[in-house]
């Protein structure tokens, strides 16, 4: 079991090493200068070569590209992860002050998948081929299609045109005002969490589908033990591990799909900021959230393995 966990942990660490590669290199093929993203087309050409490369230098884009990883890799381990061109806070200092809203609004739409997929895929499941069984499918295709920042934006539409509502701009901690903090994080989380109970609600049919035709569900049924029991304590568990598998994946997607989300809804998170980073250019902001996603994504990913390991014995640890 630790071999494993090990194992997991060495090659989670090999695959944040060639993400962070990978995002150092695409943030320095991007088209466009920095400068000219920092002062603007007029403001650029009004800088002599000289003050242009003391600019550069003093963001640390004049060294050759291997010093420039380097520093970057140890100012991360350092906890130091620059600073906006446009704005006076850290990059550190941002991700404290926004990442809280962008979290509450992953967890609250896995736990609103669940709520709503599972109960979705056991009606579907256990009466395969039936009209609910039908609408279950033609809705979980309907929200698996259906971008999420298009119905974000309908939302607000229809909260701000028919009940002339507005969700608060500025960030709010939930123990700072709990009912304001919830006006924010609730309408991405509404979104992301139907996009992600459609997904739901297809593993958890398919898996219960396959798990109710096993002998030890027969044999159950067989003994004369109440339906709803087999399903309860026989059944579900086993068909719960792909969906617990499926969660981690779509966790970390959330916060890919948080970005249009976000932007959508107004909710001054990390989507936010990173939209906001894309559109201005900001090379450091954008270079770290990236990475910080792709941190965020491994470890995921790490734990959901771990879990499913702890949970099914037949996994074998080699």
């Amino acid at each position: 079991m630790y071999s494993y966990i090990a194992r997991r942990l060495m090659f989670g660490a090999l695959t944040v090493v060639g993400v962070s590669v990978m995002v150092f290199i695409v943030m320095r093929i991007l088209p466009g200068d920095p400068l000219v993203a920092l002062f603007g087309p007029e403001g650029f050409i009004k800088l002599t070569e000289e003050q242009r490369a003391n600019y550069m230098k003093e963001l640390g884009l004049s060294d050759p590209l291997w010093i420039q990883y380097v520093n970057w890799v140890k100012d991360i381990a350092n906890g130091d992860f620059g600073h906006s061109f446009f704005r006076s806070e850290s990059v550190a200092d941002m991700i404290l002050r926004r990442g809280p809203l962008t979290a509450e609004i992953a967890i609250l739409s896995v736990v609103l998948s669940w709520l709503v997929g599972i109960p979705v895929a056991i009606v579907s499941a256990l009466k395969p081929n039936t009209l609910a069984d039908s609408a279950a499918r033609f809705v979980s295709i309907l929200f698996i299609a259906v971008p999420g920042f298009w119905v974000g934006m309908l939302i607000v539409l229809a909260l701000l045109f028919w009940f002339g509502y507005r969700a608060p701009m500025a960030g709010v901690g939930f123990f700072d005002d709990p009912l304001a903090n919830l006006e924010l994080v609730i309408g991405p989380a509404i979104v992301l969490g139907l996009g992600q109970a459609a997904y739901i609600a297809r593993m958890g049919r398919s898996s219960l589908l396959e798990v109710v035709r096993e002998d030890y569900v027969r044999t159950a049924r067989a003994k004369g033990l109440n339906s709803r029991l087999v399903i309860a304590l026989h059944a579900l568990p086993n068909a719960l591990l792909p969906v617990i598998t499926l969660s981690g994946v779509l966790l970390g997607l959330v916060l890919a799909g948080s970005i249009p989300v976000e932007r959508a809804f107004g909710t001054p998170g990390l989507g936010f900021a990173m939209f906001t980073a894309v559109s201005e250019r900001d090379v450091f902001v954008m270079q770290n959230l990236v990475f910080l996603y792709a941190m965020v994504f491994v470890v995921l990913n790490i734990v959901v393995d771990v879990t499913i390991a702890l949970l099914d014995p037949r996994i074998r640890y080699r």
